[in-house]
């Protein structure tokens, strides 16, 4: 329809010799983004996999496109607990062997998933030729899904705090643990500190109330207030349910085993709290420019 508008605006108000015109409206015309998201903890054992596969899930049942990177080298789990078994992985694209299309598997209520794990590590060294590649090859990203999740490595490790920096927005899940609060704090602390991170999002998971959670994220943010010049911004709250431990022993996510469980009503609020951030808020630099970052050639 824009095309078609600039078409005729050109055709009515535009001399027929001046070609260029038209060209310029056309490259005006700018594909969606995608909201590159990563999604981490500080601590591992906190749940982080499990909220990405549930709130994939949960987006997608929302009417959008949604794409997992898998990104934790140690414990890559999204796979299996979506009953998959993927044959290839981001390495078999980054030698050439395997092309994108390949490798990304589909999962249940329409969730891709790309198994990046086996493959982390190399895209720290890349040669020209397979960075070249690789660029390639995920060009098309940005055009085909509208969230694009990566499950990192809990910790601080090299590859948690690469992935972090690439991403446009972060998500720290933390629990009622007293170490999970430590950590979880950590974490933002060496990203704030050492590399300018401002702004993240904060899940609670595994809590028995609402309360609680407040509670928690509270003393968080006064905690971060006080040492760290961050923004904190609640994103919602998990509560305990045995429903969801049930549903990764089937190998499902809770909001597909049972949508009606007390855990699964969390993870949609916190899908419309993700979903009704103010558009000013989000910072949708797209797959591309997060593809960029994580190779070591962005700014």
């Amino acid at each position: 329809m824009v095309l078609k508008e600039a078409a005729k605006e050109y055709l009515n108000k535009k001399p027929r010799s001046n070609v260029n015109y038209l060209m310029g409206e056309m490259f005006k015309i700018k594909a969606p983004q995608s909201r590159v998201v990563s999604i981490t903890s500080g601590k591992g054992g906190v749940g982080k996999t499990n909220a990405v596969a549930n709130l994939a899930y949960a987006l997608c049942q929302t009417g959008k496109k949604v794409l997992i990177v898998d990104a934790d080298l140690g414990l890559a789990n999204v796979d299996i607990l979506f009953g998959l078994t993927p044959k290839y992985n981001l390495q078999h694209v980054i030698l050439g062997q395997k092309r994108l299309s390949e490798v990304i598997v589909s999962g249940p209520g329409g969730v891709k998933v790309l198994p990046a794990s086996s493959g982390v590590e190399e895209l720290t060294n890349l040669n020209a030729d397979q960075r070249k590649r690789l660029m390639a090859e995920f060009s098309h990203l940005d055009e085909a899904y509208d969230f694009i999740l990566i499950d990192t490595a809990a910790g601080i490790s090299s590859n948690v705090i690469y992935f972090n920096l690439a991403a446009a927005e972060i998500i720290n899940i933390v629990e009622p643990d007293p170490t999970s609060f430590t950590d979880a704090y950590a974490l933002m602390k060496v990203l704030s500190v050492k590399y300018g991170v401002t702004d993240f999002k904060v899940v609670v998971n595994n809590v028995i109330s609402e309360g609680e959670a407040k509670e928690l994220f509270e003393k968080l943010k006064l905690v971060s207030s006080k040492f760290l010049q961050i923004n904190l911004h609640y994103l919602g709250y998990v509560l305990h349910d045995e429903k969801l431990k049930e549903a990764v022993r089937m190998q499902k996510a809770v909001v597909d085993a049972f949508p009606y469980a007390k855990s699964s009503r969390c993870f949609y609020q916190i899908v419309k709290n993700l979903c009704r951030i103010p558009k000013e808020h989000i910072d949708k630099q797209g797959f591309n420019k997060f593809l960029t970052k994580l190779l070591g050639r962005g700014e």
